[in-house]
């Protein structure tokens, strides 16, 4: 052992290991299957929350009915009694992958409005759906339909065009449970 130098050898020894780990890495992920077709967003079920926060809520709690196909929910959950009051959200991607929130409070209406639609700034104009009016929101991120009742506030959000908004709020079916 004498005359050998420890810090080569050391050095030596990781660059032989190397030498193995590297090609059985590269030889494993070649022949490990990748599906790159698999449609990553994950479609939920909401109906159990949506009874539950129907019994609990303090407020008729509004969710689609009669969707045309390709709507898919992606989250869903109800908070009682947070910082923007008692809380709904239901979330779905529309046939053209957008983004689209239905989201209702009866917490103060301006924070959660502000919160929910990304900053989005009331532009002054409506809409009509059905027989509602609903407030429009435009926003870098989100564009929002609002509407303010009493006791609650609902605001239809998201990345898609106000049309499709329009579809979810007109879908929206709002009961107590």
């Amino acid at each position: 052992m004498a005359g050998r130098n420890g810090k080569s050898q050391t050095i030596r020894n990781m660059l032989l290991s190397m030498a193995v780990v590297v090609p059985v890495a590269g030889i494993s992920y070649l022949f490990i299957p990748h599906d790159e077709s698999g449609d990553p967003v994950r479609t939920v079920s909401y109906g159990v929350e949506l009874e539950t926060a129907r019994r609990a809520a303090p407020y008729a709690v509004a969710a689609p009915e009669g969707l045309g196909d390709g709507w898919r929910a992606t989250s869903v959950r109800y908070r009682a009694q947070g910082d923007e009051g008692s809380a709904w959200h239901l979330g779905f991607l529309d046939p053209q992958r957008q983004y689209v929130a239905v989201e209702q409070s009866d917490g103060p209406a301006r924070a959660f409005v502000d919160s929910v639609s990304r900053r989005a700034e009331r532009t002054g104009r409506t809409q009509k759906v059905g027989d509602a009016v609903w407030q429009r929101y435009e926003g870098d991120k989100y564009n929002a339909l609002v509407r303010e009742e009493k006791g609650v506030t609902t605001v239809v959000t998201g990345t898609a065009p106000y049309e499709r908004l329009a579809e979810m709020a007109a879908a929206l079916k709002a009961k107590k449970g």
